[in-house]
């Protein structure tokens, strides 16, 4: 649905609020902050079960499958 969330909100992300965000597979990102001229800090949060462990095998799964390196 969206791969990175992006949010305005000054206390966004939370893990208990925003860790299933896109059914686990998103990542939310917010706090931007611009410390220089070259330097942005903020905060990421993903599911690491979800889009860690086991999402990126099946996504990688999926990949292979598609350029056929293995048949479905």
């Amino acid at each position: 649905e969206q791969f990175i969330a992006i949010h305005d909100e000054a206390d966004i992300p939370q893990t208990r609020l925003d860790r299933d965000a896109g059914n686990g597979m998103s990542i939310s990102v917010g706090r931007l902050k611009y410390c220089s001229e070259n330097c942005l800090s903020f905060v990421g949060l993903s599911h690491n079960t979800v889009r860690g462990a086991a999402g990126g095998a099946v996504l990688l799964a999926e990949q292979l499958v598609k350029e056929g390196y293995i048949e479905p």
